[in-house]
């Protein structure tokens, strides 16, 4: 009887640990966002797509996204999914002793002082949801130069707010958008950036009346109808930025 009690105990925390072992581990994402002329918007395309881009998938980033806004000419967004933040800090360094991406991207990396390839750069650091742990390419079969990536960001007033938002997400929201053919690219909390605290998310769309009418659809679904009344998941969020993007041409996303 001991022994059959020591071997299911061995059974039970066998099956956790593997388990535990094959569960994604969450990643984080760099969101860059380039403020630029269209001159240095023309060098900046040049950067991304000869030198950046390819020095990042020699340095084991598979998957890229290059997004144009779509009502501001002078904002640029580059999406970095990264497996950890360890990643993300050894990046420059590695960049560094890439001969191939110093010799590709000369322009940009030795721009002059009075002649620079972009004006600032904003960046965000964001993990993955626990209910989205790994991002998505999107499964949007449009040509992307007609295609509409939504990116937003709610802000909420305090970090227990913020936090609330995140599990009325991980409580049912994921789950609406997938179930309507929102193709979300990511869901993230946000751990470094200048609207904390807040996450952010992608949706992908075929155009733009695909998108209205997906969120149309997610208004009525009666599963958000549910969600949205639960006394539990009330006023933890009091802005909502909204950013319509297009992928480039070279965008692995």
């Amino acid at each position: 009887m001991k022994n059959r009690f020591v071997f299911f105990l061995f059974f039970i925390l066998f099956s956790g640990s593997l388990l535990a072992a094959q569960a994604p581990k969450r990643e984080f994402y760099e969101l860059r966002i380039y403020h630029a002329t269209s001159t240095q918007m023309t060098r900046l395309h040049a950067y991304l797509k000869d030198a950046y881009l390819p020095a990042l998938h020699r340095a084991g980033v598979k998957d890229v996204g290059v997004f144009k806004a779509l009502d501001n000419d002078s904002l640029l967004y580059v999406l970095t999914p990264l497996k950890s933040l360890d990643q993300l800090t050894k990046i420059p360094a590695q960049l560094q002793k890439d001969a191939s991406y110093q010799s590709a991207g000369k322009d940009y990396i030795e721009s002059a002082f009075k002649d620079p390839a972009y004006q600032r750069i904003e960046t965000v650091v964001m993990q993955a949801f626990d209910g989205m742990p790994m991002h998505s390419k999107s499964g949007v079969t449009a040509p992307p130069e007609q295609r509409v990536y939504e990116l937003r960001s709610y802000e909420s007033p305090s970090e227990k707010r913020y936090l609330n938002k995140v599990k009325m997400f991980e409580s049912g929201e994921i789950d609406i958008f997938k179930k309507l053919g929102f193709n979300p690219v990511f869901f993230a909390k946000v751990i470094a950036g200048s609207k904390m605290p807040n996450l952010m998310y992608m949706t992908t769309f075929a155009d733009r009346p695909t998108r209205d009418a997906s969120w149309k659809a997610f208004g009525s679904d009666p599963d958000w109808g549910k969600l949205k009344v639960m006394p539990e998941f009330q006023d933890n969020m009091n802005k909502n930025t909204i950013v319509f993007l297009r992928p480039t041409d070279y965008s692995d996303l």
